[in-house]
């Protein structure tokens, strides 16, 4: 509930991801606005992730940022709304780069799916819902501080989160089966003859490729919509979603290669690959 938001205990969290490479780049106000981002991303999801509490406790230690959210902006001006608590932290860069609180609670309401219950084959329109409010809300809030035009900005957080999320739930799926969610589409599911017994036994049943692979269709598309506005050139500082796009697309090309049929194993970036990508990247147009 209280994070360590220090800049160097930020840097020692995300050190070596594809997240920090991305972020060293950026000028220091804005790099320091996204290690907060993702401090604030971090806090609550450790809360929503935090089996060893009662579903009650953590609905409690949401609603605490919830009301630090609200605080932020009530009152017609920054920090004159009442005590922020663990959000104040975000005070200064939702001021200078106008970071939407609509997408601050979004982020919060999707961490409170987690926590009302858990995800179990949701249908395709609900985890259309999470993934918007997990991803492309960071997303938005994202390109609010890489100076993007907000059209455009809000159009590239929609696909690139969605493209993020869904990878990321390809590359997770037998760590989320392990504490009971399962965030692949009913109907795929269904599609697929997959009896929905437990999440152990429809991660475990070979048919989960073809499940798998459909997900990694619609990742697909929405890569190539996220690359298609990147290689447009929109105005803004763009090497960090360029970097994020290329390392995932990569770690679900990889993905699709190997399969989804178990036993899997877990896809990872090495980091001479990662170094590789940033470098290619920082020498190439922007």
């Amino acid at each position: 509930m209280n994070p360590d938001l220090t800049p160097a205990a930020l840097r020692r969290q995300v050190s070596g991801s594809s997240f920090y490479a991305g972020m060293r780049v950026l000028p220091r106000a804005e790099r320091e606005a996204m290690y907060a981002i993702y401090a604030f991303c971090r806090a609550v999801d450790d809360i929503a992730d935090d089996h060893g509490g009662d579903r009650a406790a953590r609905a409690r230690d949401l609603a605490v940022w919830r009301r630090g959210i609200d605080a932020l902006y009530d009152s017609g001006a920054i920090g004159d709304g009442g005590d922020p608590g663990p959000a104040g932290f975000l005070a200064p860069h939702v001021h200078r780069f106008g970071l939407a609180r609509a997408d601050l609670q979004a982020v919060i309401d999707g961490m409170a799916m987690d926590v009302e219950r858990d995800i179990r084959w949701p249908p395709a329109a609900e985890l259309d819902l999470y993934c918007d409010r997990v991803a492309s809300a960071v997303g938005r809030l994202s390109v609010r501080v890489f100076g993007m035009e907000r059209d455009v900005g809000e159009l590239l957080a929609c696909h690139l989160g969605r493209a993020l999320q869904l990878t990321n739930i390809l590359r997770d799926i037998d760590e989320d089966a392990a504490i009971g969610r399962v965030y692949l589409p009913r109907e795929a599911i269904e599609a697929a003859a997959i009896p929905i017994t437990t999440p152990a036994a429809v991660v475990g049943d070979a048919r989960i490729d073809t499940v798998a692979r459909q997900v990694a269709a619609q990742a697909d598309r929405h890569f190539a919509q996220a690359h298609a506005i990147l290689a447009a050139r929109p105005r803004g500082r763009l090497l960090a979603p360029r970097l994020m796009e290329a390392v995932y697309a990569k770690v679900l090309g990889r993905m699709k290669a190997i399969g989804w049929a178990p036993p899997r194993g877990r896809v990872r970036v090495s980091k001479p690959a990662l170094l590789w990508t940033v470098l290619r990247l920082s020498l190439s147009r922007p």
